[in-house]
């Protein structure tokens, strides 16, 4: 089999899991909808940050190395996937979703060794993150403590690949410590987590935050904002999520205490997986989707839609999720799962007009 005949499998798998994710969520949210066989306490965590995400950047890594290899990280995401909606016992998952997290790390390292550099080291730290927290959960410890580390996974690996493009502004070594100082804070709050999670989640908030405000401050989304078209649309979107992850870093510092469960830990976990982590997701689709695919998807000012609405219903769910009202919450959580597959419809038709132009 051809290393791009894998890509479709996996690309339906992933998109089949972030559906699952979405509905999974709503029924959290008290939505009266049909309920699936899932254990749904526990379900959209891992539909969301291991089947869908991670099997996601696994595969983009994959596609970009050119090798069969790699493709065990997103092969293995995908597995846990179905793992899960098929109703494995309940070790699989964990099992393979960790499988998955250890061929990511060796994609990294490989590429450190390949060219040793402070954005390759971070996003090899996110990679790890990953693991470490798959066998966090492998080992039974309830979700709430695993969820830093995934989100770990997921900023160290974004950030990283936002310093690697940051070279092109020739940046000082002392603009690059201040990026790793972030880092380094941010991990040593997950091991500070480890015996003492209230004060480890404090500090892990003071890295997001520092690492936010550094992306502000630096990121080339300050200098494309002025351009046009699909420059502009990807600025926008890349400084609205780092306002989203400087926020969730000041709500993991003052809220740490309720990182458990309730409306508050709704808010901090929101604000960094969809505010942040979909914000980067809208940004760069317009070019990862392309190089994955091999499918032209053009630039189209209807993209703005689905980012404004993202926004809108998140500043909704997460101001009720503050001020404690159950509907305003519901509510951001449903227009939450329309910007995404608003998201979804806006790629399609974009990708129909290359075809049909």
């Amino acid at each position: 089999m051809s290393q791009h005949s894998w890509r479709v499998p996996l690309i339906a798998i992933a998109g089949a899991s972030l559906l699952a994710g979405l509905w999974v969520g709503l029924l959290r949210l008290g939505w009266q909808l049909p309920q699936p066989r899932l254990p749904l306490p526990s379900a959209h965590g891992p539909l969301m940050a291991s089947g869908f995400l991670g099997t996601l950047i696994g595969l983009e890594r994959a596609v970009a190395l050119e090798k069969k290899w790699p493709y065990g990280a997103p092969l293995f995401a995908a597995l846990s996937v179905l793992a899960l909606l098929f109703f494995s016992p309940p070790n699989i998952t964990p099992l393979l979703a960790t499988t998955g997290s250890v061929f990511l790390t060796a994609i990294f390292i490989s590429l450190y060794r390949l060219r040793p550099s402070s954005f390759f080291a971070t996003m090899g730290a996110g990679a790890f993150l990953w693991l470490a927290g798959n066998l966090l959960w492998h080992a039974g410890l309830p979700l709430h403590q695993v969820v830093p580390w995934w989100i770990g996974f997921l900023v160290l690996m974004i950030a990283g690949e936002r310093l690697e493009l940051s070279r092109l502004l020739l940046l000082s070594r002392r603009d690059t410590f201040k990026f790793l100082f972030s880092v380094a804070l941010f991990l040593c709050g997950l091991l500070v987590s480890l015996a003492a999670f209230g004060a480890g989640v404090k500090l892990s908030g003071a890295g997001l935050l520092a690492i936010g405000l550094w992306l502000l401050r630096y990121d080339m989304a300050r200098r494309n904002i002025r351009e046009h078209g699909l420059p502009r649309f990807m600025a926008s979107a890349l400084l609205c999520g780092y306002v989203w992850l400087v926020a969730g870093g000041l709500m993991w510092i003052f809220f740490s205490q309720d990182f458990s469960a309730g409306p508050r830990y709704d808010a901090m976990l929101h604000a960094i997986f969809l505010g942040f982590v979909f914000s980067m997701i809208f940004a760069h689709a317009p070019i990862i989707f392309p190089s994955i695919t091999g499918l032209a998807m053009p630039f189209q000012r209807v993209f703005y839609a689905h980012l404004i609405l993202l926004h809108v219903s998140l500043l909704l769910r997460v101001g009720g999720d503050l001020i404690e009202s159950p509907s305003w919450q519901q509510w951001g959580g449903m227009l939450n799962a329309l910007s995404v597959l608003l998201f979804l419809l806006n790629n399609v038709h974009a990708v129909r007009l290359a075809r049909s132009g």
